[in-house]
C-alpha cells in the first residue's frame, strides 16, 4: 500500500525543509524524507549552526583574555570549560531542529524518517526502522546535499584525523592543529581552536587562501590571520598522514613537486571541499546521470527526468545554505504553478572569522577576464568612526561598478560584522542600483555601514577620507 503526494522531498536540509514549508503553505500535499533522524541537514546539525555557536563562544573567550583590559574591563584570566561550551552548542542545535520539526507539523507536512531513494517515475522508497514504505509522488525534489571530500593517503577517523564534523566535537583543545585546505570551513574551524589555545597551521595547495575570492581581500585576510597566530604552508600538498604514533606525522611536498618533509600534529582537519551526495539515490531508475564532478544538472531546477527537481549542494552553483533555501521556495512555487526565480549573480558569501569576510557578485579578476570596464571605490574601517571607537579597524569595503551600465556588479568586504552589511549591497544589486544611488542614501551615524556609503562615493571620486 502506498501514499500519494503532490511533492516528496528527499533530504531535510535547508533546501528541503524550506521547499516543504512553502509547498505546505501553497496547499500541496507534501512529504519530506530524512535519514539523519533530525531535520536541518548538515548545516543545522554538523555545519553552519554549531560552527557559529563555537565561533561566537571562542571569540568571547579570546576577548576576555586579551581586549577586555584595553577597554578598561579587568577580569581574571578566563578558564575554558570545553564541555560546557560544547553543551551550549548542542542546546542551540537541538532547539533549532525541534523548531524545524514543529514547522513541518504546522504546515501539515508528513515527515518520514529513513533513507529515501527514487524507485522509478513518481515513486520514492523509504527504508527506515519500520521497514520499507513507498510514497507515490507527482513531483520529486532531490535535496540530498553534500559530503566532505576525502584526500588520498589520509584516513578520516573523526578522532585525530577529522572532517568538519569531527572538528566540531573534539573533546580537548589540540596542541597543534593542521588544517588541510585554506577555504571557508578550514579557516572558520581553525579560528575556533586557535582562540582556545591550539597552534594552527593551514596547508593550501594553491598559492593563496580563499582562492575564489577577490584577490585583494584574500591577501589582506591572510595578513590578518597571520597576525592572529595562524601559520601558512601555501603552494603545498599533503601526501599522507601517519597516525601510528602519539603525534600525527603530516607529510608535505611542494605543489609543483620537490623534496618531502614532515610536520607534527595532534589533530588534522581535512577541509578540501565538499562533493554532491547521491549515493544510493536511484537516479538511474529515471535516467538521471550526474556530471563528472557528481552534480545533477538542472534547467530552472528541473532535471532531465519529468517531474523530478533538484536543489541545493547536489546541483550546480555555490554550496551555500541560503542558496538552497531560495531554490527550495522557488521550486515549491513552480510546482504550484506560480512564479519562481533567483538571480544566480546575487548570492552572498560570508566567512565567519574575526574579522568576517563577505562578498557578492563579480570579483575584479572576473571582470578583467571578461573584458568589462569597471570602476572601484574603497574605504578602510580605520577611517570609520564606529570601527575606531570599537577598536575593530581591520579591513575595508570595496565596491565595483560596471562602467557602461553604471550598475554595481560586485562588493567585497573584510571587517567586523560585514556578514550583516553585505545584505544592503544584495538589495541594491537586485534593484539595479548604481554606486551613486548607494552614496546618496542616508546612513545612520556612527555605524560601520557608513563604510559602504563612503566606498560607494569613492567609485565616483568624492569619498570623504583624510
Amino acid at each position: 500500500m502506498s501514499d500519494t503526494y503532490d511533492v516528496v522531498i528527499i533530504g531535510g536540509g535547508p533546501g528541503g525543509y524550506n521547499c516543504a514549508i512553502r509547498a505546505g503553505q501553497l496547499g500541496l500535499k507534501t512529504a519530506i524524507v530524512e535519514s539523519r533522524g533530525a531535520l536541518g541537514g548538515v548545516c543545522l546539525n554538523v555545519g553552519c549552526i554549531p560552527s557559529k555557536a563555537l565561533l561566537h563562544a571562542s571569540e568571547l573567550f579570546e576577548a576576555a583574555g586579551s581586549t577586555f583590559a584595553s577597554m578598561g574591563i579587568l577580569v581574571d584570566k578566563p578558564r575554558l570549560d570545553l564541555a560546557a561550551m560544547m553543551a551550549q552548542k548542542t542546546d542551540a542545535v537541538n532547539g533549532l531542529t525541534k523548531g524545524v520539526e514543529f514547522l513541518m507539523k504546522k504546515n501539515k507536512i508528513t515527515y518520514v524518517k529513513g533513507r529515501g531513494r527514487i524507485a522509478g517515475a513518481g515513486r520514492v522508497e523509504v527504508t527506515g526502522e519500520g521497514g520499507v514504505q513507498t510514497l507515490e509522488a507527482k513531483n520529486i525534489v532531490i535535496a540530498t546535499g553534500s559530503e566532505p571530500m576525502g584526500l588520498p593517503g589520509v584516513t578520516i577517523d573523526e578522532k585525530r584525523i577529522v572532517s568538519s564534523t569531527g572538528a566540531l566535537a573534539l573533546e580537548k583543545v589540540p596542541g597543534k592543529l593542521v588544517v588541510i585546505g585554506g577555504g571557508v570551513i578550514g579557516l572558520e574551524l581553525g579560528s575556533v581552536w586557535r582562540r582556545l589555545g591550539a597552534e594552527v597551521t593551514v596547508v593550501e595547495y594553491l598559492d593563496r587562501i580563499t582562492p575564489t575570492m577577490d584577490a585583494e581581500i584574500s591577501t589582506q585576510f591572510q595578513k590578518i590571520l597571520k597576525k592572529q597566530g595562524f601559520q601558512f604552508e601555501l603552494s603545498t600538498k599533503v601526501v599522507g598522514v601517519d597516525a601510528g604514533k602519539a603525534k600525527l606525522a603530516v607529510a608535505l611536498e611542494p605543489a609543483a613537486g620537490g623534496e618531502r618533509r614532515t610536520i607534527e600534529a595532534d589533530v588534522v582537519l581535512v577541509a578540501i571541499g565538499r562533493r554532491p551526495y547521491t549515493e544510493g539515490l536511484g537516479l538511474e531508475t529515471v535516467g538521471i546521470m550526474p556530471d563528472k564532478r557528481g552534480f545533477i544538472a538542472n534547467d530552472h531546477w528541473k532535471t532531465s527526468a519529468p517531474g523530478v527537481w533538484v536543489i541545493g549542494d547536489v546541483t550546480t552553483g555555490p554550496m551555500l545554505a541560503h542558496k538552497a533555501e531560495e531554490e527550495g521556495g522557488n521550486v515549491a512555487q513552480l510546482i504550484a504553478g506560480q512564479w519562481g526565480h533567483m538571480n544566480p549573480d546575487i548570492i552572498p558569501s560570508v566567512i565567519y572569522t574575526k574579522p568576517e569576510v563577505a562578498s557578492v557578485g563579480k570579483t575584479e579578476e572576473e571582470l578583467k577576464a571578461a573584458g568589462i570596464a569597471y570602476k572601484v571605490g574603497k574605504f578602510p574601517f580605520l577611517a570609520n568612526s564606529r570601527a575606531r571607537t570599537n577598536h575593530e579597524t581591520d579591513g575595508f569595503v570595496k565596491i565595483l561598478e560596471d562602467q557602461a551600465t553604471r550598475r554595481v556588479v560586485g562588493a567585497h568586504m573584510i571587517g567586523t560584522g560585514v556578514g550583516e552589511l553585505i545584505g544592503e549591497i544584495c538589495v541594491a544589486m537586485e534593484f539595479g542600483a548604481s554606486a551613486e544611488d548607494i552614496a546618496r542614501t542616508c546612513h545612520a551615524h556612527p555605524t560601520t555601514s557608513e563604510a559602504i556609503r563612503e566606498a560607494a562615493k569613492g567609485v565616483d571620486g568624492w569619498v570623504m577620507q583624510a
